[in-house]
């Protein structure tokens, strides 16, 4: 440690005006010496952690640590099932950057010793969902960096043409990563607030009946971009993932996306692209040699193995299997005419003897119900125009200009196979021969028709 804690209890003061330290002792974060770290007791009773920068680069990931705690606020920490830390209090700027926070209790497991099972594992599963579920207006409210789908795509490009260009990467990783950056499925999902560098170790646990995580630590990288970065670490943690993974489908609020997995190991891997381009651009040999040797061992771990398998499931391949779904013993539902993929001239088919079939219905009745058979047999109507005037009415005209007696027209217009054996004369016939006749003329119509009148009654099917 750079600092002693005896010289960080006395920055709290520039922090926290007014305070009185009565202890103080050195913390370990597993900040890989980036802070120097101590926690001191103040005159208060409260239990504070001061932390300072060890360089310039982790004073700006300090400066975004108290700029993240800052945009959580009260509100936003209710929303969440453990605790935040709150910031006390702060002091300068860059390397010489004094935070002071609040003590959470509880422990930290690292991820190569978090067990499997359902307990620490799901627990932290269900935190990351949370976190995922924040709404993102509170990121950009604040100004934290929000990306996109397509922005983190480019950004995974432009690391792979830098990493290409030290010619220090085996190619048999770049084809592999430059093949799943051609993936269009791989980056199809919804950002959501990220922590950005989160682990396990970045939260806090606690196990009195059951294992719970009590706060979280960590929040520099607290942004708007893809969930799986979220999951990377699960690389670190084999015998643990699967169970990570299932607290966090159960707690999330939206199901995940079905390559988040694969884009978290590819995240995983470029995590030793980034320390190979790290030590490259900063000129030190050692960090470019141990990025080399991690990239040489990672090539001959996935040889052969693409992050996305081209064989992805599709809909032939769910044919394929088809014949081992049993069979439904529900009656078959017709399901015609229940798309648009119609045939227009079936459809006017269907219109024109719909039409025909309403006509039919609304026919005047003349007395013949009795003759009618079912809707559904129904022939095209019957002209019956001029019968009416058989019916008594002795005057009624029949066709224009014609003066003839009602009994002579009936006979005229009765067909030749139903002609009387002996016509009555005018002189002779009374209204109820006129009926009978009409009743006669009727039946005869009906069988040109190819119907028979009484109780066995055909349609259409002659006699």
């Amino acid at each position: 440690m750079a600092r002693s804690p005896l010289t960080l209890a006395a920055s709290i003061t520039a922090a926290l005006p007014g305070a009185g330290v009565v202890g103080v002792a050195e913390l370990t974060e597993n900040g890989a010496g980036r802070f120097d770290t101590a926690v001191a007791r103040l005159d208060d009773g409260r239990e504070v952690v001061v932390r300072t920068p060890a360089d310039d680069d982790s004073a700006a990931e300090l400066a975004a640590e108290s700029r993240a705690l800052h945009a959580l606020t009260p509100g936003v920490r209710a929303l969440l099932p453990f605790r935040v830390p709150e910031v006390l209090g702060e002091a300068g700027s860059g390397a010489a950057r004094v935070l002071v926070v609040e003590l959470l209790d509880g422990y930290r497991v690292d991820p190569a010793h978090l067990p499997k099972g359902s307990g620490f594992a799901t627990a932290i599963g269900g935190a990351l969902a949370a976190v995922h579920a924040l709404p993102p207006s509170i990121v950009r409210t604040d100004g934290l960096p929000v990306q996109t789908p397509d922005q983190i795509r480019d950004e995974v490009t432009r690391l792979l043409d830098r990493a290409e260009a030290t010619r220090r990467v085996p190619g048999v990783l770049i084809e592999r990563w430059r093949r799943a950056v051609e993936v269009d499925d791989l980056w199809r999902f919804e950002a959501a607030v990220v922590l950005g560098g989160a682990t396990s170790a970045s939260f806090l646990m606690s196990e009195d009946d059951t294992a719970t995580v009590t706060g979280l630590l960590d929040w520099g990288g607290l942004s708007v971009g893809d969930p799986a970065t979220d999951l990377r670490w699960l690389a670190s943690a084999p015998t643990a993932a699967e169970d990570v993974y299932a607290g966090y489908v159960a707690d999330a609020s939206r199901a995940p996306d079905g390559l988040l997995r694969e884009r978290a190991r590819m995240y995983a891997e470029l995590e030793f692209v980034k320390w190979l381009v790290h030590g490259h651009d900063n000129g030190r040999p050692e960090v470019v040699a141990d990025a080399v040797a991690l990239l040489e061992a990672l090539s001959d771990g996935v040889a052969g193995d693409d992050i996305v398998p081209e064989a992805r499931p599709d809909v032939d391949a769910a044919l394929a299997y088809a014949h081992l779904i049993p069979a439904s013993s529900a009656k078959p539902v017709d399901t015609s005419m229940q798309t648009d993929a119609y045939d227009p001239q079936m459809v006017s088919l269907f219109l024109s003897a719909e039409r025909d079939r309403q006509s039919a219905a609304s026919a005047p009745d003349f007395g013949l119900a009795g003759l009618r058979e079912p809707e559904e047999q129904a022939t095209a109507p019957i002209d019956m125009a001029g019968w009416e005037s058989l019916g008594g009415d002795s005057s009624a005209p029949g066709t224009p200009g014609d003066e003839a007696p009602a009994a002579e027209r009936s006979v005229t217009d009765t067909p030749a196979d139903a002609t009387p054996k002996s016509a009555p004369s005018a002189d002779s016939i009374d209204d109820e021969d006129l009926r009978d006749e009409a009743q006669r003329a009727t039946r005869a119509a009906l069988r040109r028709w190819g119907a028979t009148g009484g109780d066995d009654t055909r349609v259409g099917q002659g006699v």
